[in-house]
């Protein structure tokens, strides 16, 4: 009896195919048909966003990850699907509306980029080091050492400005807890200096999590719940600043990921949920406004029907054209 292919092993043929059909001298690096050589990476990106990428990354100094010539790179991923509408804010506003369920709204530009102003802008870090994060010396490196949001836009709704944090996934999926480190000096990192961090900044009344619910930071140290709880805190640092503003996580990722919602923290399962989104949502502070600060989104639910509704955009054709699971049936739910 023949099986269905996971998510990944699924993608990896997928995009072996794409890439050997538009890119044939290049892809196969590494004998893997979905692999690019690493100074190839603009050939992972779409057409219509290859003559700005590199310009806008060192134009902020921004970190690329190491597999960004890699099929299934998911920072070239949330640059395919996000980056051709960092000038295209009506549809920009469309995208919006549906992730967060409000009438489209009036997109603010977030920062200048190559061609004019962005409505869209990526590793973003924030300012003024809101987590303690940043080195005491030399420049702060957005995308890499510090918590940062793969992307981010910045919208009017009801008379008041806001700002959207985007966590992109697209093949991940984690288990083993993150775990403690000796360094050259003899001293213990990870684990260890990550309470020393954030203890401080995790809970009510200082932070996002709820205090009253018997959970420890530690209890966070399994993936995904770490990155969603530094997002989360990175939020609500930015929004409690002077001056701030009110600032929400939203999550995207393809429901055909099963295996990206395990409840890898013990702590979450003895609480009985079988969805890490869900479980990390429940344990967030009832906003005063009533607005949830933190969403998860499917790429398909998303993306899917309006790619699908106006095949003739490129943007849309080449999203549709790559990634095939927007149109595909889903998966039976986890």
């Amino acid at each position: 009896m023949s099986r269905t292919p996971s998510f990944v092993a699924q993608q990896r043929l997928d995009q072996g195919v794409f890439l050997k059909t538009s890119e044939p001298e290049k892809a196969g690096f590494g004998n893997a048909d979905y692999r690019l050589p690493p100074g190839d990476h603009l050939l992972n990106l779409a057409d219509s966003i290859r003559a700005e990428a590199d310009p806008y990354f060192d134009l902020y100094g921004i970190t690329r990850h190491r597999h960004l010539a890699h099929g299934l790179s998911s920072q070239a991923c949330c640059l395919n699907f996000l980056m051709p509408l960092a000038r295209r804010p009506e549809r920009l506003s469309q995208v919006v509306a549906k992730a967060l369920a409000i009438p489209p709204p009036k997109m603010l530009p977030v920062e200048d980029g190559p061609g004019g102003r962005w409505f869209v802008g990526f590793e973003w870090i924030g300012e003024g080091d809101p987590l303690g994060e940043w080195p005491k010396t030399g420049r702060v490196t957005r995308g890499a050492n510090v918590t940062s949001a793969d992307a981010v836009v910045m919208f009017e709704h009801d008379g008041r400005p806001e700002t959207l944090l985007i966590e992109w996934k697209y093949t991940e999926s984690y288990g083993a807890r993150l775990q403690d480190h000796v360094r050259p000096d003899g001293k213990l990192s990870g684990n260890t200096k990550r309470k020393a961090r954030y203890a401080d900044k995790a809970f009510t009344p200082h932070g996002p999590i709820l205090s009253d619910l018997g959970l420890e930071l530690q209890d966070f140290f399994w993936e995904p719940f770490y990155q969603l709880l530094r997002q989360q805190m990175l939020a609500w640092r930015l929004e409690h600043a002077p001056g701030g503003q009110r600032t929400r996580v939203l999550h995207i990722s393809p429901h055909a990921n099963l295996a990206l919602h395990a409840v890898t923290s013990p702590a979450f399962r003895k609480r009985g949920y079988s969805d890490a989104f869900d479980a990390f949502k429940a344990v967030l502070v009832d906003e005063a406004d009533g607005v949830p600060r933190f969403e998860s989104v499917y790429s398909e639910d998303l993306f899917g029907p309006m790619a699908t509704a106006t095949p003739n955009d490129p943007w849309a054709a080449y999203l549709l054209r790559r990634y095939d699971f927007l149109s595909a049936a889903r998966p039976p739910q986890h």
